[in-house]
């Protein structure tokens, strides 16, 4: 099981690592290429397997975009999904100021010497350190200074390349979940806390699991009706559909909500956290002129959504 070391974690003495360096934000084909990579060269050389990641996305922290980048999967779920990958450590950093003004000298040698690195795997295409127009030769040599041999990953040229995490949002931004997916190499999903709504969607015989308590850095799909997987907390797993947006045929406000109708379930479930994973868009939020109109609607909608589920 992978161990995070942080300010209150520290790495346990003796242990000597192979380690990258990156956000690993939605842990994609590419970083499953280069975590693999790693794993073969940290056993040839008698060492464990390290990423060095940061809570925040490093330009939130320079304020170098016009609206802050929103995370594809929050910390907790990224670390998981890289211990999936067989990685023995997170090096968790706050991602600060200070710490972009070293240069990739000065962050080679925090890394050897607060965290044991023996060997950096580099991205392909990745710089870092405020001297970002070092080249890989320049790591090679530097680090060979400091006793830290640099490797280069190996690009991901598998189905779907080019892939990138700012790809994906782009993807999910526009409602795109399934190329998303693809991409990803795995589901793309939002947890939240089932909470108690308008209970609207009972009235037309439509009850939904109502997502709140959402982390508020994580990116949330374009706003429409989506076929979904639902997982409850139990790990019991439900097909159904999801309504990102605003409700306009309800008008219950300008506040966004993820709605989830999950087929064939009648039970209470709040306050319970719930996973939604995003299959395929389905249409557009609409405002329609009656609820006898909105029932007609999901009821479309719903046929559509198992049609897609069940292949």
């Amino acid at each position: 099981m992978i161990e995070v070391i942080d300010e209150q974690h520290p790495l346990p003495k003796g242990v000597k690592l192979a380690a990258s360096v990156g956000m690993f934000d939605g842990v994609h084909r590419g970083h499953v290429t280069l975590l693999h990579a790693l794993r073969e060269q940290a056993q040839s050389a008698g060492l464990s397997t390290a990423t060095v990641t940061f809570r925040q996305h490093p330009q939130n922290v320079l304020g170098k975009c016009h609206e802050p980048v929103k995370l594809i999967m929050p910390v907790a779920e990224r670390v998981v999904e890289i211990g999936r990958q067989g990685i023995d450590y997170v090096i968790l950093l706050d991602f600060t100021i200070e710490l972009s003004k070293l240069d990739s000298t000065a962050f080679m040698h925090l890394l050897h010497e607060r965290y044991g690195v023996q060997l950096l795997m580099v991205g392909y295409d990745h710089h870092f350190g405020h001297n970002r127009f070092q080249t890989f030769n320049d790591y090679v040599r530097n680090g060979a200074r400091l006793g830290v041999q640099v490797v280069k990953a190996p690009e991901y040229l598998g189905e779907h390349a080019p892939v990138s995490s700012s790809i994906i949002r782009k993807l999910i931004a526009s409602g795109k979940v399934d190329d998303a997916t693809r991409c990803l190499g795995h589901p793309y999903v939002v947890s939240g806390i089932v909470v108690h709504g308008f209970r609207n969607g009972h009235k037309i015989g439509y009850p939904t699991a109502n997502l709140g308590k959402i982390d508020p850095d994580v990116i949330l799909p374009h706003n429409g009706v989506y076929a979904a997987r639902i997982t409850l907390a139990n790990g019991e797993k439900f097909d159904g559909m999801v309504n990102v947006g605003i409700r306009p045929t309800l008008d219950n406000g300008k506040n966004l909500s993820i709605e989830a109708n999950l087929f064939n379930f009648d039970r209470d479930i709040y306050d319970e956290p719930i996973s939604v994973e995003f299959v395929r868009f389905l249409r557009l939020e609409t405002k329609l002129g009656s609820l006898d109109e909105l029932k007609h609607q999901l009821g479309c909608d719903r046929e559509k959504a198992i049609s897609i589920l069940t292949k």
